[in-house]
């Protein structure tokens, strides 16, 4: 006669075994329809063959607006990155202080080499 844990050990490895192997897919035509006018399901056409595709309409991208390259922002809302430097994000773009006249200026390359954005020590 087996011991009660290897009962409950097997049993559990059974439900487990048994329970996620079945796949429950509801038929489409048991699926009421319902529209948003009224609470009784909308009448489905007889085949599928007779009903029209849906249409899908195309929606214009407008183009994003143009981003400032200078902006002003208090020191104490921007972040520092780790090496000291001043930054502060707006809309997805990155703006970096510029210690010599104190605003904040869109990201290019030369940022890096040009010493005005470097922190002073």
């Amino acid at each position: 006669m087996p011991s009660k844990k290897q009962t409950i050990l097997l049993s559990g490895l059974l439900v487990i075994l048994f329970g996620c192997s079945k796949r429950y897919v509801p038929q489409q035509d048991n699926i009421p329809v319902f529209t948003g006018s009224s609470n009784r399901p909308a009448a489905k056409p007889a085949t599928a063959a007779a009903s029209k595709p849906a249409v899908r309409t195309m929606v214009k991208r407008t183009a994003p607006a143009a981003a400032p390259k200078v902006i002003w922002v208090n020191d104490k809302v921007a972040k520092r990155n780790f090496d000291g430097r001043l930054y502060y994000d707006l809309e997805g773009r990155r703006y970096w202080k510029n210690y010599v006249d104190g605003k904040y200026y869109l990201y290019h390359r030369a940022m890096y080499s040009d010493s005005a954005f470097k922190p002073r020590r």
